[in-house]
């Protein structure tokens, strides 16, 4: 189980891992070794998470996500698979963790009396400096 807080917590069977050879630096060990890490979770289906939660998460995924909304993390920034699989699944962990609470609703507010007639003030200003621009006449 992957705690991800008290009351919610990831089967291992939910995620999906598969081992690809990374780019970047690693030497001749780079082209021999599949140390990057794929990790797949399926949010859409998860049992662990509500729907609103796992709306907002695919929500957060954004080009992490697939068409069949299954959430997918590459990986690569160490040289060994150990610490990779365990970068993936930090990241998973702040993924979900970002959408668990619900986003705060927007309480309308009217603009203030200041902000009012500033906004008035620029707005002749501007309309002063348009009306210079005005073709020369010529008696």
């Amino acid at each position: 189980m992957i705690r991800i807080t008290d009351d919610i917590a990831l089967d291992e069977s939910e995620i999906q891992e598969t081992f690809i050879r990374a780019s970047g630096p690693g030497g001749q060990n780079v082209n021999k070794v599949s140390s990057a890490v794929q990790l797949r979770f399926d949010a859409r289906r998860s049992p662990a998470l509500s729907d609103p939660v796992a709306v907002r998460l695919m929500r957060l995924a954004g080009s992490k996500l697939t068409q069949d909304g299954v959430i997918v993390i590459t990986a690569q920034r160490f040289r060994d698979q150990a610490r990779n699989r365990a970068d993936a699944l930090e990241r998973l962990v702040a993924l979900i963790q970002e959408a668990l609470p619900p986003p705060t609703p927007r309480r309308a507010t009217r603009p203030t009396l200041a902000s009012k007639k500033k906004r008035l003030e620029g707005k002749a200003k501007r309309s002063g400096v348009k009306a210079l621009r005005g073709g020369v006449k010529l008696d």
